[in-house]
Order: structure tokens, then sequence, then C-alpha cells
């Protein structure tokens, strides 16, 4: 009995077990179905909540855009001090020129160094931007270079082929090492470290004559806004309640108000071509690794970071470009073909108004929309060249795919780069003190320490990401500009801010930052001056090792709509 019951027992669970099978197997598509379509509507109701959440973000960072503007202008009113006019006429000529007629005995260089240094000490007290000088020492070379000169121990055709620049004073920003000047880069732990020699770009400069003569103001740890707790605020020759730009603010600053006759910036995330641009002035990022990095502080932590940053040219007239180029360059310029002549009914334009609409970036301003379509009909009237608007949709996530690829494996965070590397610093107690006016930093730099250890982690899915977009738009600028092609983009989406405003507006550095991303060359170009009396330009860029179609292009670009305006003429 007991046997006969273990077999029925036994047939009764397999009977089971094929009913349970087959009411599974019959019931999985459906099922599957149920949660597939579950799953896909998840993903769409999260893709609207974030969709949602981001439009409500846009909407709110507008209207602290326009409280904070709105608050800027009652604080500071609708126009700072105006610039002491320029009264001798040596400031208003181009490096090329001075250098000629100082060569040529028209001019000494004693004169033009000392008319340079007087209108340091014009126009310092208002705009700060001179934070360092060797005035008498700088003097002291000018008599020497007039010396050589007078000898005529070298003709004036060799004076132009190994010395071009001889006698001509230049500057550089603080965080390009000169020989004996300070060397902070804003930072507070620096306050007191100078440089014991040239950094290699100054270094070329000076070898072919230029002489060292002021150091200008930079943002601390040159990000953001030209201000830091070592030499205060710069201010902006067109109207000293807006901002300079940085990280070469007061460099854009001392060239914008004829304090200097050429200089030079550097440029990782657009600090050439913002204050450039702020200042109505001539900027140029070089190709990536053309031009030695070395003697600038800080250095880069990664290949792809020294793949962004480049030292290059800031002057009023875009024939200094150039020759600047070709000796900073040293024995990379051949490569740069810069004496190779350019057709520019040979090269094709192609340009985009804005980035297409990029979370918390500022709508580009009328005036410099403006100041682009008359460029365009320029060249497609006047020049007769190929002219192509175009749309790149990886550049609404210009200012992700910078910070993304700016990650490195290093564990130095800008909190330990505010330390000078000497430990880190603690955000949030600067944070504390800051309102005390206790603490040794800027509150931009703060909050920089803050954010930055969050976002894209190095290494991360996200971040793979973002290098791979990068790849692909690194091809696409590649099949579209080709060896004769050139991009004409906004520099920037507004004019120069009041102080303190980039608090608020911190994206709008990704229109120059991507062209950091890609490694390529670009030259920020002014266009005059727009409604508020202050300049707008656009920026010029072009494929790799193609840096004088850059230059090219702004050439015309000042030959057809003026250039540099003297800050002291009203718009």
């Amino acid at each position: 009995m007991r046997g006969e019951a273990d077999k029925l027992k036994h047939k009764a669970k397999n009977f089971l077990r094929t009913l349970g099978a087959c009411g599974a197997g019959s019931a999985t598509p459906s099922h599957a179905k149920r949660m597939d379509a579950q799953t896909k509507q998840n993903l769409l109701e999260r893709r609207k909540a974030r969709s949602l959440l981001k439009t409500v973000i846009n909407v709110g960072h507008k209207f602290l855009v326009l409280l904070v503007r709105w608050l800027s202008r009652t604080i500071y009113g609708e126009h700072g001090k105006r610039m002491p006019p320029i009264t001798n006429l040596i400031l208003m000529e181009s490096a090329t020129s001075l250098a000629t007629k100082i060569r040529t005995r028209k001019l000494t260089s004693v004169e033009v160094t000392q008319a340079f240094i007087d209108r340091c000490r014009e126009v310092n007290p208002l705009l700060n931007c001179v934070v360092d000088e060797r005035f008498e020492a700088a003097l002291k070379d000018a008599e020497r270079a007039d010396k050589l000169i007078a000898s005529g121990t070298m003709t004036v055709e060799q004076l132009e082929r190994e010395k071009p620049f001889l006698g001509v004073p230049i500057s550089t920003k603080d965080c390009i090492r000169v020989e004996g000047l300070l060397h902070t880069s804003g930072i507070w732990n620096r306050r007191n470290i100078r440089g014991d020699k040239d950094a290699r770009a100054m270094e070329l400069m000076r070898r072919a004559g230029a002489i060292p003569f002021a150091l200008t103001n930079v943002s601390e740890c040159c990000m953001w806004e030209s201000v830091n707790t070592i030499h205060g605020r710069s201010r902006n020759p067109y109207d000293a309640n807006r901002i300079v730009g940085g990280s070469s603010g007061g460099e854009g600053c001392i060239q914008a108000a004829a304090a200097s006759p050429f200089g030079l910036g550097s440029d990782i995330g657009g600090s050439i071509r913002m204050p450039a641009f702020f200042n109505g002035i001539f900027g140029h990022k070089p190709t990536k690794f053309v031009v030695s990095n070395e003697g600038q502080y800080p250095v880069a932590l990664s290949e792809e970071q020294n793949s962004f940053l480049g030292i290059g040219p800031m002057c009023r007239y875009a024939t200094d470009l150039k020759p600047m180029l070709r000796i900073i360059a040293d024995e990379n310029a051949p490569k740069l073909r810069l004496d190779e002549p350019v057709d520019l009914k040979q090269v094709k334009f192609f340009y985009q108004i804005n980035d297409g609409g990029a979370h918390l970036v500022s709508p580009v301003d009328l005036d410099i929309r403006d100041a682009m379509e008359k460029v365009m009909a320029h060249f497609r009237a006047t020049v007769k060249a190929e002219v192509k608007k175009v749309y790149l949709d990886k550049l609404r996530k210009s200012a992700p795919m910078w910070l993304a690829n700016m990650k490195t494996p290093s564990k130095v965070g800008f909190d330990s780069q505010l330390a000078n590397l000497e430990g880190a610093i603690n955000p949030w107690l600067e944070l504390a003190k800051w309102p005390l006016r206790m603490s040794n930093h800027t509150l931009i730099g703060i909050l920089t320490a803050l954010t930055e250890r969050g976002g894209v982690k190095y290494g991360s899915a996200e971040y793979h990401h973002y290098v791979q977009q990068k790849q692909e738009l690194v091809s696409e600028f590649r099949d579209m500009l080709g060896e004769n092609g050139v991009f004409i983009y906004p520099t920037h989406p507004t004019v120069a801010p009041y102080h303190n405003e980039p608090l608020i507006r911190a994206l709008n550095f990704s229109y120059t930052a991507i062209i950091n991303v890609l490694g390529l060359p670009a030259t920020a170009v002014p266009l005059g001056l727009g409604r508020e009396g202050l300049p707008v330009g656009l920026q010029v860029v072009a494929g790799v090792n193609q840096d004088r179609l850059c230059l090219a292009v702004a050439c015309e670009l000042e030959r057809a709509f003026g250039g540099w305006v003297a800050p002291e003429v009203k718009a």
C-alpha cells in the first residue's frame, strides 16, 4: 500500500510540475511584455521629471541673473569711471611698428619704455592691472638696446632677423615666470615667491630683444575673474564696474589701456580669449603642444590637461600676433607654416551663432549676434569666400565635456592647489570665515574647491562617455575644417559682466573651453564697441597647426571693422 501511495504521489508531483512549467511558459511572454512596458513607462516618467527639473532650474537661473543684474546696476550705477585719455602718440603704435622705429633710430628704446611706464603709473590707480614691475631695470635694458643699435655692430637687416623686437617693452601675467618678479598665480601661500628665471616663452621673447617691464594681475589659482586676496581686483578700462576676465585679465586690461605694447597670456579654458574679448584686444591660443608651458604655474596634472593649456600672444594690433607666435613656438614654428600666404577666397568659412541652448549658459547678446552676421556678410560679399552656417549639437555639452576631460587620476584637487600643494585648505571652514573677512581666499575659489570634488569621477562610465563625446567632436571638426577651413564662434555669450556676476553665470566660459578640449588654435578678434560701450567680438578657430588661418582672418577683420578702440572713445 505504501509503495502504491508513493507512486501516486510521485506522479501527482510530476503532473503539477509539468502543469506549472506549461503555465509559466505560456505566461512568460505576456509577463515580460508587461514588465518591458512598465520599465519604458518608468524611464519616460524619469526623463519627464528630469526635463521638468531642468526647466525649473533654467527659469530660476534666468530670474536670478536678472535680479543680480538689477542689483549690480543699483550698486555700481550705469557706468564706472572712464580712462584718462591717451596723449602720447607712442602709445598708439603696434609693437612691430615700435620695433621698426627703434632699430631705424626714429625712436629710442628709452623713450618708448618710459612712455609705457608713465602710462602704467597713470592708469593703474584706477585699473589695478599691474601687480609688480621692473621699471628701473627695464630702462637700463632699453639703454643697452639703444647702444647696440648706435654701435652699428649689427645692420638693420640683422637686427630685424635676429632681434625683431629689440627695445620694445613687454608685459605678462603673474603666473608666467619672470626672473626677479612675483610668481604668485594669485595664491595667498605664494605671495612671497619670485621667479628665479624666465619661463621658456618669456626667455624666447627676451632673446628676440623684448624687455619685460610689468607683471599683471590674475585670478586666484588662475581660475575665474581676475581678483585675488594678494593684489585685489582688476577693473575694465571701458567701464571700471565691469570685469576684465581671467585668468589673463590684468594682461588684457593693460593692453586695452595702452599701457603695454604687447604681452603673453596663457589659456586652459579661455584665459587668453575671454580677457581679450572683454577688453577689446587680440589674443591667440595656439595649437596644443606648439608653445612650451615651462614656467607656468599651476602646472598641468596630466597630459590631457597639458594639451588644453597654451601660452600665447595678446596685443592691440593683429599684425603683432604672427611675429610673436613665430618666436614663442621656437622649434615648432616650421610646422605652423606661418610665412605661407593665405588666400581668404580659398578659405571655407563655417559659423554657429550659439551653442544650441546649453543648460545654465546665457543666451548670446544681440550685439554679438549682429556683429557675427556682419562678419559673415563681409566674407560672402567682399571676400567672395564660401560661407556656411552649421549646427554642431555636441557644443551644447561643452561645459560638462571640459569638466570631465579635465579630471585626472591625481588626488590633487583645487583645495590642494589653493594651499600651493602644501596640504589642502578646508573649504567649509574658509566659507564660514569669508563673510567675516578672515579668509585668505576668494569666494569663487572657495566655491570651486567645494564643488570640484563632485560631478564626474575620473574613470567612471560618465567620464568615459564625455571622453567619447570629445573624440567624436574632434572628428567632426577635423572633417569640417580640413586644412583650409575656419569656424567662427562667439568668444563669450555676453559682453563684460559686472564684478561678481560670474558667480551666477559660471558656465559661460564653455564657449572658449570647448576649443581647449579639442586642442585647436583660436584667435579672439575685437569688433568695436556695442550698445553699452563695451567691446564685442568673436573667436576664429582652425584645424590643428593651421594657426596662420586664424591670424589671416584676424588681420582681415581688423582691416574691415577697425579692431581695438581706445577706451576713452564712447560708443
